[in-house]
Parts: C-alpha cells; sequence; structure tokens
C-alpha cells in the first residue's frame, strides 16, 4: 500500500480514538447497557419463537423425552422447560376416561369428546353361532406413576391397545359360553363375570398401567328370531302362569263355597238341636209343673175352687136372671151356661 494512504489511514484512526476520549462517561456508559438490553430482548425473541417450556395442567402429567429417552420420572402440573431439538414434553391425560360401546355408531376407533371415545358395538358369537351385539361402557383412567414406561411400552395409542382389546377379548370369551336365549336371563352373572375379568387381565400387565373403574353391561341385542322365540315363550309362560292362578282362583272359590256350605248345615244343625232341646226342656218343664201342680190338688182346693167360681156365676145371675146353668160332671170346674131367651145363640166359656 503506497505510503500516503498508510498515513492516511493512521491519522484517521487517531481522530477518532481522539473523539472517543472526548466523549462523556454517560454515553459511554448508555452504549454498553444498550448493547446488554440488545442482547435480552434476542434472547426474549429467541424464547418466544422457540418457546423451550410447557405448562403441565392438574389431570395431566408430563412426560420428557432427550434424544429419543424416555425420562422415568413424570413431570407434575406447573411449568417445565426443556431444550428445543433435542427434548421434548409429552403431555397425557391422568382423568377418568370412558369408552362406550354402542351399537349406532360404526367408526373404526370412535369420536374423543372429553374423555370419552365412542366405539361400535361388540360382535359376539353365542355357543352355537349366533351373532349377538352387546353394548358396553368402560371406566378407567392412567396410572400417573408409570405413565412415561407406559408410553415407552405401549405408545401414545396404549387405549386402543390395553383397554380395547382386552374388553373385546372378555366380552368374546365369556359371552360365547351362553346361548343367545341364555344371556337376557343370566344377565348379572355375565355383566359380573366381563368386569372380574377385565379387572384380572388389566391388573397382570407389567407395572399396573391402567386402573379400571367401572364396566357397566348396558344392553345385549339377540337376533330376531331368537327374540321371536324369546318372547313366544315368555307368551306361553304367561299364559300358563295365568291359567294356573285361574285354576288356583277357582279352587279356592269353591273351597270357599263348600266351607260356607258346611258353616250353613252346621248352623242349621246347631239350630235344630238347640230347638228340639229347647222343646225337650220345655215338655220337661211342663210335665214337671202339671205333676207339681197335680200332687198340689187337694179336696180342699178343689172345693175353694168350686166356691170361686160358683161366685162368679151368682154374680152372673143377678144380670140375667133367665140363664140356665149346668154343671159338667166331675165338679164345678168348667162350668157351662146357656142364655135362655135366645136360643139361636150360645156362649161357652172355660175357666
Amino acid at each position: 500500500m503506497p505510503a500516503d494512504l498508510n498515513d492516511y489511514f493512521k491519522k484517521k484512526r487517531d481522530e477518532e480514538d481522539n473523539d472517543n476520549n472526548n466523549m462523556p462517561d454517560f454515553i459511554k456508559d448508555f452504549g454498553k447497557k444498550a448493547t446488554y438490553i440488545y442482547v435480552i430482548i434476542v434472547l426474549l425473541v429467541l424464547i418466544v419463537i422457540a418457546k423451550p417450556y410447557t405448562i403441565i395442567n392438574s389431570g395431566e402429567v408430563g412426560i420428557k423425552v432427550t434424544a429419543g429417552k424416555y425420562d422415568p420420572i413424570p413431570l407434575e402440573p406447573g411449568i417445565h422447560f426443556y431444550i428445543p431439538g433435542i427434548q421434548k414434553i409429552i403431555k397425557v391425560d391422568t382423568k377418568v376416561r370412558i369408552i362406550n360401546y354402542k351399537a349406532e355408531r360404526d367408526t373404526a376407533f370412535g369420536n374423543v369428546n372429553a374423555g370419552i371415545i365412542e366405539k361400535p358395538a361388540i360382535q359376539v358369537l353365542d355357543a352355537r353361532g349366533l351373532p349377538v351385539s352387546i353394548d358396553l361402557t368402560v371406566q378407567y383412567k392412567l396410572n400417573p406413576q408409570g405413565a412415561p414406561q407406559t408410553i415407552a411400552t405401549w405408545g401414545l395409542a396404549w387405549e386402543e391397545k390395553i383397554i380395547n382389546a382386552v374388553v373385546r377379548e372378555v366380552v368374546r370369551n365369556v359371552v360365547g359360553r351362553y346361548k343367545a336365549e341364555e344371556l337376557p336371563i343370566k344377565r348379572n352373572e355375565i355383566a359380573k363375570l366381563i368386569e372380574s375379568q377385565i379387572r384380572e387381565k388389566i391388573s397382570s400387565l407389567p407395572n399396573k398401567p391402567v386402573e379400571l373403574v367401572a364396566v357397566q353391561l348396558r344392553e345385549i341385542s339377540l337376533p330376531p328370531k331368537i327374540k321371536e322365540q324369546i318372547e313366544r315363550v315368555q307368551i306361553a309362560k304367561q299364559e300358563a302362569e295365568r291359567v294356573k292362578y285361574e285354576v288356583e282362583r277357582a279352587r279356592q272359590e269353591a273351597e270357599k263355597r263348600a266351607a260356607l256350605a258346611k258353616g250353613e248345615a252346621e248352623a242349621k244343625k246347631i239350630r235344630a238341636q238347640g230347638e228340639a232341646e229347647k222343646i225337650i226342656i220345655e215338655a220337661k218343664a211342663k210335665a214337671q209343673a202339671n205333676l207339681e201342680i197335680g200332687k198340689s190338688i187337694t179336696p180342699e182346693l178343689l172345693r175353694l175352687k168350686q166356691l170361686e167360681v160358683q161366685g162368679k156365676f151368682n154374680e152372673a145371675l143377678k144380670t140375667n136372671k133367665d140363664a140356665k146353668i149346668f154343671l159338667t160332671p166331675g165338679g164345678a170346674v168348667p162350668n157351662i151356661w146357656i142364655d135362655a131367651k135366645d136360643k139361636q145363640k150360645a156362649t161357652s166359656a172355660q175357666r
């Protein structure tokens, strides 16, 4: 480079150094602070763009994955940072979830809505090979402590591989033991078997990945022919019960009438016996009275009675002087008199 150019640049640098030396200190400090501020702003922009953090809500756990390796300790609810490009955090739901097996749906996996998965009803063959449709509801939740191992082993489709697979297997094995017409009758027994076997199979999985909350058997849909057969059997049973009831009722009515007739006959018999006993008692009483009366009659008593009657006749003769008096044989009692004035009329009296 020519000497004059070197001298020019050297002179220029000297002038700039002189200017910097002559600059006030606060200007120098502001320049340094501005550099720091620029660096902080750049870092914040990078954080916002890269977003190297995630927020885990209640009812969730986080699984940190570093270069493809799952951290065995789940992340609790809160804010967690990671290194973008090297790490990532997978959030999984640990709240109670539901799978509804419904006949109305016909999708491969169903729709997920607020933790509810709808799946097609489970089609099963009964003991004779007849098709049966089962509607079922399963409630379950992921084990939070074992969530990293569960996701690492089963993947994010763990519900399909664990819950759905076990439920369908158990329902087919249990229902396949029965004939279609037995299913409605043994519904409670079948429901208990399904729930107990699902619990047993899920509990036997390594690390117990899922907690089963409940299993409800909602509906058993039978083939139309089996339904008609069951209805006919039910109608026949109802008719038999009705006939049996009518027969029993007729028998009870007959027994009631027989009991009433027997009771009436017994009552008549008792009344007849009472009347007979009454007559016998009255006859005995009368005979006894007559006997006592006979014992009490004496000649003096007869004479007294004759005098009493004769006195009554004497009183009668005072008003009817033409009357004729006849004494019956044996004494003065009874006595008969006839009014001689009117021979067409006669009056008799006994005393």
